[in-house]
């Protein structure tokens, strides 16, 4: 499978308790923070709820 990497690039202050918990679920939670996974169906769900608060990049 893909890797990608997902860069945390707004705050999650102010947002709904399950984007928060999403951010956290990704390994997240500072801005400019990184982590690189297996992409799946999993994580893509969880990418799509938090889009808006997060850059994505195939590795």
């Amino acid at each position: 499978m893909a890797r990608v990497k997902i860069t945390q690039v707004r705050s999650t202050i102010d947002r709904p308790q399950t984007q928060k918990l999403a951010i956290k679920s990704l390994g997240l939670g500072k801005i400019n923070r990184s982590v690189e996974l297996e992409y799946n169906d999993a994580v893509a769900g969880i990418i799509r709820k938090v889009q808006h608060l997060v850059k994505i990049e195939e590795i």
